[in-house]
């Protein structure tokens, strides 16, 4: 008889592309959710999965349910979960599941505050060029796989993209924490989710606790330009093989970019920026511990276009260019913006960060933005006013932003139509790169269409 294992919270991103997978593994599932929305919603619907209605049926949980799978968007007084507590059914968070469903494979896990995506989408394109059978669990959707997680019974390898986040209401560790790896990476550490970790020091633990947690004699990858990494690298006690790497050495010529090798050999990339040469670096070491030869991974890595939203470049007629990227931690806000400027250096950098997670719009952590722009020609915040509400915030003043990035310069916009109307009215967009950096959607912006709205006479909305 199949295995029955009931989603409580089915519509998330991460949950309901696990269930997807397990429907597709032979498991018969269930699931609710007070709001589905799309993607989820069509893609539960296309596989048969999506509930007859929104809401919570405790009625539903019975002892014929073989586990319950928790996401975080449930509360703990879940009246499904109570129910599933009343009767004794085990409960997982989706890490949990992830690891039962993985304990016979071997696990490659990217840990690190950024980095994370890019590196393991590169991990998972070399194995697939290159013919490895692999099961995956990722973030996000990634060019040329269909879902963010697939499971299969006779996979060798699955490759996990390693969430600091917490796992379930009733589970408050880190996701990173399960998956148990027998590969890892850090990428780098910069600190982050301060609604969960109220100090830089209690981040850097959980890293530690992810080091601690790698099966004995793995093997664990790190980047030792960043002290915080080797900080945590040091008071990690377990009994595996600490590996350093760094930046992978690169070249610009005419705006390509170039992996260099011995002997003069050169090596043409799709990506570019220093953080993307260091992602480069830490999916080669694991690529290698798996088996993959040198001379394989540069074939394909040529061949590797990126990821969405991680300097995805959105528009070009010439003049202007419009890159869409994540970037919402300070670092990596830097760390994109004097990319933009290394691979583009006689064009117009105009930076755009949307301030729009729990910590960027925290007074306290604010401060830890500082000069994070200053390298672009010119710089422009944008917040939704709303947000603050949304999130229980105090509001902050464009004046307590300007202080807070250090840049007098600095332009604040708090409406979407404003922030569309500056741009098309002080700037010519001539031998220009506009990056437009958020984990959001600045308010509805199509980014898509962006450049072509900019460079038409006639205001226009999008």
């Amino acid at each position: 008889m199949k295995k029955h294992y009931h989603f409580i919270a089915i519509g998330g991103s991460a949950m309901h592309n696990l269930a997807i997978a397990l429907h597709k593994k032979g498991y018969h599932i269930t699931g609710s959710d007070d709001e589905i929305f799309d993607p989820a919603n069509t893609n539960l619907k296309k596989h048969g999965l999506l509930p007859n209605s929104t809401g919570w049926h405790p009625e539903k949980i019975t002892r014929d349910i073989d586990a319950i799978i928790l996401g975080m968007h449930a509360r703990k007084n879940n009246p499904e979960l109570q129910r599933a507590l009343e009767l004794g059914i085990k409960i997982y968070s989706y890490p949990e599941f992830v690891y039962e469903q993985s304990k016979n494979k071997t696990r490659i896990v990217i840990g690190g505050s950024h980095g994370k995506t890019t590196t393991t989408a590169i991990v998972m394109h070399i194995f697939k060029q290159t013919g490895l059978d692999f099961d995956y669990v990722v973030g996000s959707s990634l060019k040329g796989f269909e879902e963010t997680v697939k499971l299969t019974p006779k996979a060798p390898y699955i490759i996990i993209e390693g969430d600091e986040y917490l796992s379930s209401p009733i589970d408050l560790s880190p996701k990173f924490h399960h998956y148990h790896p027998h590969y890892a990476v850090i990428t780098g550490i910069a600190w982050d989710h301060i609604n969960v970790f109220e100090t830089f020091e209690k981040y850097k633990e959980q890293f530690i606790i992810f080091g601690e947690k790698i099966e004995k004699e793995g093997k664990l990858y790190y980047f030792e330009e960043d002290k915080n990494v080797v900080d945590v690298i040091n008071k990690i006690k377990n009994d595996i093989e600490k590996i350093p790497y760094t930046t992978h050495t690169y070249k610009i010529e005419n705006g390509k970019n170039y992996l260099l090798l011995p002997e003069g050999k050169k090596v043409e990339t799709q990506i570019f920026g220093k953080h993307n040469m260091q992602n480069i670096s830490a999916a080669k070491n694991l690529c290698l511990a798996a088996g993959i030869s040198e001379e394989d991974f540069y074939a394909h890595i040529s061949t590797f276009s990126g990821t969405a939203k991680r300097l995805e470049k959105m528009f070009d007629n010439g003049n202007l260019m419009v890159f869409s990227d994540f970037a919402h931690a300070p670092s990596k806000v830097m760390a994109t913006v004097n990319s933009v400027k290394e691979q583009y250096p006689d064009k117009t950098l105009i930076a755009v960060f949307e301030l729009h997670t729990f910590s960027s719009l925290n007074k306290k952590f604010l401060p830890q933005y500082h000069n994070a722009l200053s390298n672009a020609d010119h710089s422009i915040v944008y917040y939704n006013k709303h947000s603050f509400e949304w999130k229980k915030l105090p509001e902050i003043t464009p004046q307590e932003v300007k202080k807070a990035f250090g840049q007098n310069d600095l332009v604040v916009i708090t409406d979407r139509n404003d922030l569309i109307k500056h741009l098309k009215m002080n700037y010519n967009f001539d031998n220009t790169v506009l990056l437009m950096m958020s984990s959001g959607n600045f308010s509805g912006i199509d980014i898509a269409k962006l450049g072509k709205v900019l460079i038409k006479p006639l205001r226009k909305n999008i």
